[in-house]
């Protein structure tokens, strides 16, 4: 961070404070009471924390708050002078947040930052409209008191805001999830129920497709089929109007993969496929391509095609080395992604040593917070793999990590494939590392 940078987060610090009528005693006071509430008292007088909060805010030479005063800190900037948590762009944790990238803290340390406070209020009963900055949750009243007040301004940030509750997948539990999108869900209904500027349609039916289409995600995580499916109906009525078919393509084969773990069968997810296929191709990302063709290849191994399948998975390669600047969604899809499709084509056309190599280095790319529910599938995929290879106790081994992922997400997917995992390794049940993977899987989820 350059010295400039220091001194724009340093100036950032001290207008917050002063914003709320906060001395550097008072400040100091508030943030000894924070920690006493949150059960994690300063050993330290009012004094020696003022010291530290004119060091944060010095004019000449500032300093990065600690993290455990970063917490606190974050605690008393996501609350407004009216108790509401406010965690979206415009408020005071946001700008708290671009004080502390200024003053030279990690990208990764503020996620993780801004997540433990998702989490908090989403344990308060909590929902999106936290995501939301002050002046965005009073444009989205007014819109919703008159859609014809709806703006460019107001769905962009509604459009931040289902992508940030996205970004939080894998780091929260998908029951926080549905909490932290069902606001915004019911706001797109009435919006999409009522006449908006007709110039604002399609941006408002291209939010409510983000947001229907992860809303049915997380429903089909928590086993309510019905309202998935029903969300997933929505999504797609409301990505059909935009005239854009790469985002109708997301929401078919975000619905056909959880078809497939809901459905017996592979037909009804194979036709989601065949649909996002088509409409990919007729659509402008090149990555939502890939991912297609790759979806398409795993339909095809689990069908017995291995022709089809080999070359579904040369056509997402294509797609994925061809030049993608421009692409409207760069980052929906990544080689690590593909390798992992790989690997279940592999599993499942029988040849388990390649499937394993291609699963450990998807497994490896996928460290990202976003990513982990990604990497449990993968993992307990190559385990799976391990047990084909006549590598039980290996594959149990591997599968205690999923199981710990498995519970943190919630996620449905990786529960149903380490049920099949430890369904496969029956023949060793009388083993002891049995036992211990049978413990830790009860435990954990329970079954």
């Amino acid at each position: 961070m350059s010295a400039h940078d220091r001194h724009v987060g340093a100036a950032t610090l001290k207008r917050l404070r002063l914003a709320r009528g906060w001395s550097l005693a008072n400040t100091a006071r508030a943030i000894i009471g924070k920690a006493a509430e949150l059960g994690q008292p300063l050993d330290l007088s009012v004094a020696s924390v003022q010291r530290s909060v004119a060091r944060w805010e010095s004019s000449k030479a500032p300093i990065l708050p600690g993290e455990r005063y970063q917490l606190l800190l974050g605690h008393l900037y996501a609350r407004g002078a009216d108790g509401q948590t406010s965690l979206g762009s415009g408020s005071d944790f946001g700008e708290f947040l671009d004080a502390l990238a200024h003053l030279g803290e990690s990208e990764r340390r503020l996620d993780e930052l801004r997540t433990l406070l998702v989490r908090t209020a989403t344990d308060g009963g909590g929902g999106l409209l936290a995501l939301l900055g002050p002046s965005t949750q009073l444009a989205l009243s007014t819109a919703l008191a008159d859609p014809a007040r709806l703006d460019e301004g107001l769905l962009e940030a509604m459009g931040l805001a289902v992508r940030d509750v996205n970004g939080q997948v894998g780091s929260v539990p998908f029951v926080r999830v549905q909490l932290l999108l069902a606001p915004i869900v019911e706001s797109c209904r009435r919006l999409l129920g009522a006449t908006v500027p007709d110039p604002l349609l399609p941006g408002l039916q291209a939010v409510a497709a983000q947001a229907y289409t992860l809303a049915g995600r997380a429903a089909f995580e928590t086993r309510d089929d019905e309202a998935s499916r029903a969300l997933y109906a929505e999504a797609t009525a409301a990505a059909s109007g935009i005239g854009a078919p790469w985002q109708r393509a997301v929401v078919h084969m975000s619905h056909a993969l959880v078809t497939l773990y809901s459905t017996p069968g592979i037909e009804a997810a194979q036709r989601l496929v065949d649909a996002a296929v088509r409409d990919a191709r007729a659509g402008e990302s090149v990555t939502v391509r890939a991912r297609a063709h790759a979806l398409q290849a795993e339909i095809a191994a689990r069908a017995g095609a291995e022709r089809h399948a080999q070359a579904a998975l040369a056509l997402a390669w294509y797609d994925m080395d061809v030049d993608r600047g421009g692409d409207p969604a760069p980052s929906s899809f990544s080689p690590a992604h593909l390798r992992g499709f790989e690997g279940v084509t592999a599993l499942y056309v029988g040849n388990p040593s390649q499937a394993h190599e291609y699963f450990a280095r998807s497994a490896e790319a996928l460290q990202a917070p976003r990513e982990r529910v990604q990497r449990a599938i993968v993992a307990t995929d190559q385990a799976l793999a391990r047990i084909r290879l006549d590598e039980p106790q290996a594959a149990a081994e591997l599968l205690h990590g999923c199981i710990d992922a498995a519970s943190v997400t919630g996620g449905r997917v990786a529960s149903i494939r380490l049920r099949r995992a430890r369904t496969d390794l029956r023949p060793w049940r009388r083993e002891d590392w049995f036992a211990d993977l049978d413990d830790h899987l009860i435990d954990s989820l329970g079954a």
